[in-house]
């Protein structure tokens, strides 16, 4: 399961507690403990208040004939209280591939009944959903069965990639009519939102959060010794680094920082992550003669990934879409400046030339601007003070704030 960590939070004391019922798939489970782990801290962050008390459904999807990854994904749907969060983990049936249109109806199924009987057993205050899609229009479904009010986040790819298929945005805009508040990660993602017809009045900002006692510079003079013993590689010497962290898909873009290293002399690429395009990247290493300095490190450790943010001379991830990516700011806090394209709420952190420079997606541009980055580095600690607006202590209270809002008054 996930590391144990959970951020320090005040609690807040002598305050009615009230219950939120959070319906989720992006969320870490056995088989995949880093799957959505910033809405694990994001929740952890609000129960951890001491006003709010949090359980969680998190539907697995398995296909009727279990195979391949499945299989885990099926032996991890155990229920558990982890961090301070009761989380559920009922299984619906998924179509893989091609289950997209069903997914809300098979999700909304297999959880009402769950959802019934703790609201009869303990009434929730309010339902909420941390994706919107095929999260949103499921917990539509369930405030509405249960005459609660309802709040959907949007992250990036739901409004992206999902928003962009009728079937889905006609389920999207139907919950967003229904939902008393909304929420996006950054305000480029709330006016992507308003652009395929979600209602931006209802939509507030509420930036990620971070965990700043992982996150931080690891100045270490043995750092890059320690991270070539630890990897299994050797990136010790002053070669300069490059990270990119993110899945291994063609959304990323890693293939353009593999083309750009040709213009970066000496530079080595640490690839964090996993994903479908693996294969082709790495026969892309090879036809473009840097496979010697690309390095697939797969998924790490949490606590791993703070050294090769903190020993990476630039965090390159030229993304063709995003909302505000988690790995931006971790690097940041990391005192690594970023590379990165113009995507989602890239312009919300990349405010000055401490954060980095954002540049257009092609190879040539990226080359260009890692090796500004590297001729003219900025201090560590001006790239530190980048990414100080973001905390889980703020996220959580800023959430508890939102659903306070959406509640009914009480009768006098």
């Amino acid at each position: 399961m996930r590391d144990a960590g959970t951020p320090p939070v005040s609690r807040v004391l002598k305050k009615p507690v009230k219950r939120v019922l959070s319906l989720s798939t992006l969320y870490p489970n056995a088989a995949r403990s880093r799957f959505g782990t910033f809405v694990a801290r994001s929740l952890e962050a609000l129960a951890d208040r001491g006003d709010w008390n949090v359980t969680v459904i998190n539907p697995i999807g398995v296909p009727p004939v279990l195979f391949g990854d499945y299989v885990d994904q099926a032996n991890a749907a155990v229920d558990g209280v982890e961090h301070g969060v009761l989380v559920h983990r009922p299984k619906f049936t998924l179509i893989p591939k091609i289950g997209g249109r069903i997914n809300t109806r098979m999700i909304a199924r297999a959880v009402l009944p769950l959802a019934r009987r703790l609201h009869s057993e303990r009434p929730f205050d309010i339902v909420d959903a941390q994706f919107f899609y095929p999260d949103g229009p499921a917990a539509a479904q369930i405030a509405e069965a249960l005459g609660l009010p309802l709040s959907i986040k949007a992250r990036g790819a739901d409004i992206h990639y999902w928003g962009a298929k009728s079937y889905a945005n006609r389920q999207m805009h139907a919950a967003s009519m229904q939902a008393a508040g909304l929420l996006s990660v950054c305000d480029a993602l709330a006016q992507d939102m308003a652009a395929i017809g979600l209602p931006r009045d209802k939509t507030t900002v509420h930036y990620t959060g971070l965990d700043r006692d992982r996150f931080r510079p690891l100045n270490h003079t043995k750092l890059r010794d320690r991270l070539s013993e630890e990897l299994g590689i050797d990136v010790s010497g002053d070669a300069p680094i490059l990270a990119t962290v993110g899945a291994l898909i063609e959304r990323k873009g890693q293939a353009f920082v593999i083309e750009a290293l040709k213009a970066v002399p000496r530079a080595r690429l640490l690839l964090v992550g996993k994903g479908e395009d693996e294969a082709e990247l790495r026969t892309l290493a090879v036809n473009q003669g840097v496979s010697d300095r690309v390095h697939f490190l797969g998924l790490l450790d949490h606590d791993l990934l703070p050294l090769v943010l903190s020993a990476a001379n630039v965090m390159v991830l030229p993304s063709a879409s995003e909302g505000l990516a988690n790995a931006w700011v971790e690097a940041l806090a990391c005192g690594t400046p970023l590379v990165i394209t113009d995507a989602g709420g890239a312009r919300e952190v990349v405010t000055g030339p401490a954060a980095g420079r954002i540049v257009k997606r092609n190879a040539q541009a990226i080359a260009v601007g890692i090796n500004a980055v590297l001729a003219d580095p900025p201090e560590s600690q001006a790239t530190v003070a980048m990414a100080e607006q973001f905390d889980w202590r703020v996220n959580g209270a800023k959430l508890a704030e939102h659903y306070e809002a959406l509640l009914p008054a009480p009768h006098p």
